[in-house]
C-alpha cells in the first residue's frame, strides 16, 4: 500500500502547541511517527520558523528526524506562484502561503495541510488555486485540515 505524502505547512507545527489546534497537529505528528503518512516540509517551512520559540523548532527537528522530505523551491515554482499572483488568489503580502501551494502541486504531494483558514484551507481559494493549476498543466491540489486527516485526536 503506497503511504500518502503530507505536505504541512509551519501552522500545522504551530498547532501542536495551541490549545484549539493541539489535539489533530499532534494527531498527525502520531500518525508520521507511526509510518502511517510520509511528512513532507519546505525551504518555505524552514525559513518561516528561523523566530519560531525553541519548543516549536524541536517540533520542526522531530519531523526531520522522522525522515520529512525537504522541498525546494525552483523555477516550476516561481512560475506557478506569479500564475497564481497574476490570478488575484491572494495579495502579494501572502507570497509564503501561494509557495506552499505550488510546491505541493508541483511535487504532486497527495495533499496539502493547514490550519490557515483564511488563504489555504479555503473553499473559494482551493477552486482558484486549482483553475490556475490545470490551465498550467497540473493536477488539482487537495488541501485539507489536520482535523480531516489525522487518524488520532490525543488530548479530547
Amino acid at each position: 500500500m503506497k503511504i500518502s505524502r503530507i505536505y504541512i505547512d509551519t501552522s500545522v507545527i504551530g498547532g501542536c502547541f495551541d490549545k484549539e489546534f493541539a489535539p489533530w497537529s499532534n494527531g498527525l505528528m502520531k500518525d508520521f511517527r507511526l509510518g502511517h503518512f510520509r511528512p513532507i516540509v519546505s525551504q518555505i517551512v524552514d525559513a518561516e520558523l528561523i523566530n519560531a520559540p525553541e519548543h516549536v523548532k524541536r517540533k520542526y527537528a522531530e519531523l526531520i528526524d522522522l525522515g520529512a522530505e525537504i522541498l525546494v523551491v525552483d523555477e516550476r515554482v516561481d512560475r506557478l506562484v506569479s500564475l497564481y499572483r497574476k490570478s488575484n488568489i491572494l495579495s502579494d503580502k501572502f507570497e509564503n502561503d501561494m509557495a506552499h501551494i505550488a510546491l505541493a502541486t508541483v511535487y504532486e504531494i497527495d495533499i496539502l495541510v493547514s490550519w490557515n483558514f483564511k488563504h489555504i484551507v479555503h473553499f473559494d481559494k482551493i477552486r482558484q488555486f486549482n483553475i490556475v493549476n490545470e490551465k498550467a498543466r497540473y493536477k488539482s491540489v487537495q488541501i485539507y485540515s489536520p482535523r480531516e486527516v489525522s487518524n488520532y485526536e490525543e488530548n479530547i
